[in-house]
């Protein structure tokens, strides 16, 4: 008889493999062993399914001791034999799904191992076995037995490396030194180091343990292996993409970017042109990233993040008209795609298309009832719409679906809860309703920390806006005894205590929260505030003057530029307000505020009424809903006598701002004009009142006697007609 060959562990096509080798055995002449196990656990099996037995069962041997094994002469037939039957249980049981077929693996292996003890292919193939069945721990261990024996045996330290990532895949929650994953983590790197000392020259395990080193935040040793892996395939866009990874991930986005630029473009792959987009979009560069993001698209026109990249770079850099196509595209494609249609609404509200953007967001909302963008978006678009029952109705229903009965919210639950809590106090307070506006900014509180300043600040402005002063006061004092090391909300206090004629215990409070540091910069400009809106110029700018040094960022050089523009304009220096706004409108475009100051001051204050229509449409297209603002757009259409459009928005002003004496002023102003004197002398009226009930520092006497003197004149008007009329009707 012919002597059968060691036996070769095969990865593939098990089952054919098997059954070749048990066919061979057998045209051979070779008997099957006296004992050939058949667990007991085992049912019944199809006829076609059994292997084949030449020999009536017998009684199973166990396996042999270590020690007899060791000495005893390798019987490489036997061994092949029970390997070749414990890959067609292998193959049962992954056919049928069959615990019995594994142990019947397990069982024949041992039994092949018996017959041939130090086959390093057999004991791997049970190691893998093990592996696959889930029983991780008797692999690890058959595993670790093979390295014991030969620590260069590069198949057992391969399944030790899968062994340990899966496990470390598996793993969840946080991660410390001590814990399970960072224990699997250093058995990973622990393999991998030693499989790329076995097999210096594959690119894939270079990759993976680059890979685990990104993963322990071992940069030097990740970017090596990344290294050694662009030094085996310096084209391998893996190489790259990780490589950049690693370099974003530390912060080092430009050096990320350049890495990717180093690809001549006419080799780029999708996935390195997407990254370099994603690279540029961090950057802030959205000319280069939606280049990018194109490339990647043309290259790849079915890859839908790509196009999503794309399409919200789009949007980022204001290209309203071509994100909107992207969207469209990505909803044709996908038409259950419920954050394209989001985006999709975005932009047509942007675009002040308000009505199809109601229309589109509520598809979305059909799809998924319970989407809280959706849901967000849905409510802003009824109060632009200026439907503000049912804006307040939507708000509601979300604010029930992100409550919880016991009051307890992770970090992300807070945040959202909040959103929807912030924009229904803000509706309430639009409509005048100031115990329901009170009541919604109060659950914001309750979140606590950052949410609890936002709801205080709503209370404030609140009452404010109601003209209840002393309630505005008790709540800034209320939040700084819940809050006493918090400064944004003392500032808060000291701003409402100036305002209400205690400004020297304002300052005090505002002065002694000054300690030399960054976070001065705030203060002094808060201190400029109070100090601008009490006509105290000179003391307003030396406020200023102390905060510039504080003002190194580009957002800190902004604010203060602002400022400085509102008091250059209150001191009636308009050319130097106008210079300041436009530095601001530099490092910030959209920076609404001051785009609506500047379109207001070179509409009150000069004839440039173009200029001031494009500065004010901007800012409303930021903020269609911001009263101050419509009122300011409805002014400047009233100067240019484009009335019917300067009612629209002047009517919507007041609407949302009910209790500003300004905006009564201006709608009497175009009633005025309008030839509705009776109208006009009604808003002037209001106006009036709104004063009275107003803080001293929102009021100017002479803004107060020129209304009143329009308002005299409107009623001696009045009193004329109605004698004409009462003249013409005596006989």
């Amino acid at each position: 008889m012919t002597q059968a060959q060691p036996f070769q562990l095969r990865g593939h096509s098990r089952q054919s493999a098997a059954v070749a080798v048990f066919a061979l055995l057998v045209g051979l002449g070779c008997t099957a062993p006296a004992a050939f196990p058949q667990s007991s656990a085992t049912p019944a099996q199809p006829a076609q399914t059994q292997p084949a037995q030449t020999q009536p069962a017998q009684t199973v041997q166990p396996a042999l001791p270590a020690s007899t094994v060791a000495s005893a002469t390798a019987d490489r037939s036997t061994a092949y034999y029970h390997a070749a039957l414990a890959h067609t249980y292998e193959d049962m049981a992954t056919n049928y799904g069959r615990q019995e077929f594994v142990t019947r693996a397990v069982e024949e292996y041992k039994l092949a191992l018996n017959a041939d003890p130090d086959s390093a292919q057999l004991a791997t193939g049970l190691a893998e076995l093990y592996f696959r069945a889930g029983r991780v721990r008797e692999a690890i261990q058959t595993a670790q037995e093979l390295v014991k024996k030969d620590d260069n045996n590069l198949d057992a330290h391969k399944l030790l490396g899968r062994i340990y990532l899966r496990s470390l895949g598996q793993e969840q929650g946080p991660k410390n030194q001590s814990s399970p994953s960072a224990q699997m983590l250093d058995l990973a790197i622990t393999e991998f180091t030693r499989i790329v000392l076995l097999e210096p020259n594959s690119l894939e395990n270079r990759l993976l343990l680059g890979q685990l080193y990104t993963v322990k935040h071992d940069t030097p040793k990740a970017e090596a292996q990344f290294k050694a892996a662009q030094a085996i395939e310096p084209a391998s866009e893996d190489v790259v993409l990780n490589l950049a990874r690693l370099y974003a991930e530390n912060g080092d986005i430009k050096r990320s970017t350049e890495l990717l630029e180093a690809v001549p473009v006419a080799d780029r792959t999708t996935k390195e042109e997407f990254a370099l987009g994603a690279a540029f979009e961090q950057l802030k560069d959205m000319k280069k990233a939606i280049a990018a993001y194109q490339r990647s698209v043309d290259m790849e026109p079915e890859n839908l993040d790509a196009s999503r990249s794309l399409a919200q770079a789009l949007l980022a850099d204001n290209q309203l008209d071509e994100a909107l196509k992207q969207f469209q595209q990505l909803v044709d494609a996908d038409p259950e795609d419920i954050s394209a249609l989001d985006r999709v609404s975005e932009i047509q509200r942007r675009q002040g298309k308000y009505a199809a953007a109601l229309v589109t967001i509520r598809k979305a909302r059909a799809k998924d009832p319970n989407s809280l963008e959706a849901g967000y978006n849905e409510g802003l678009l009824l109060d632009v719409l200026g439907r503000y029952d049912e804006a307040i109705a939507v708000y509601e229903k979300m604010t029930e679906l992100t409550e919880h009965a016991n009051g307890a919210y992770t970090a992300e639950e807070k945040a959202n809860r909040s959103i929807f809590l912030e924009r229904l106090g803000s509706v309430y307070h639009e409509q005048d309703k100031t115990a329901e506006a009170i009541g919604a900014y109060q659950k914001l509180i309750d979140l606590g920390g950052e949410f609890a300043k936002r709801g205080y600040q709503g209370q404030v402005d609140t009452y404010r806006d109601a003209k209840k002063f002393e309630e505005a006061t008790q709540i800034c004092r209320k939040a700084v005894a819940a809050n006493p090391d918090d400064r944004d909300l003392k500032l808060l206090l000291a701003w409402q205590l100036a305002d209400t004629g205690k400004l020297d215990e304002g300052l005090a409070l505002a002065n002694s929260l000054l300690n030399g540091k960054p976070g001065d910069r705030e203060v002094y400009l808060q201190i400029s505030q109070i100090q601008l809106r009490l006509r105290h110029w000179k003391e307003a700018e030396d406020a200023l003057a102390k905060a510039e040094p504080f003002a190194i960022k580009d957002e800190d050089k902004a604010n203060l530029f602002l400022q400085k523009g509102a008091l250059a304009e209150r001191e009636k220096k308009y050319d130097l307000a106008e210079q300041l706004f436009h530095k601001v409108l530099e490092i910030d475009p959209n920076n609404a505020i001051t785009l609506n100051n500047l379109g207001y001051m070179l509409a009150d204050k000069t004839s440039r009424y173009t200029d001031a229509l494009k500065y004010i449409r901007k800012a409303v297209e930021l903020e269609p809903m911001n009263g101050a603002y419509l009122d300011s757009l409805g002014w400047v259409y009233l100067k240019v006598g484009q009335y019917e459009q300067a009612e629209d928005n002047l009517r919507k002003a007041v609407e949302r701002t009910s209790t500003d004496p300004t905006v009564h002023d201006h709608l009497g102003d175009l009633y005025e004009k309008t030839g509705r004197i009776r109208l006009a002398a009604a808003q002037w009226e209001i106006s009036i009142a709104e004063f009275a009930k107003s803080a001293s520092a929102d009021v100017e006497p002479a803004e107060v006697a020129k209304v009143q003197k329009k308002l005299e004149g409107a009623r001696v008007k009045l009193a004329r007609q109605e004698s004409h009329l009462s003249d013409t009707k005596q006989p």
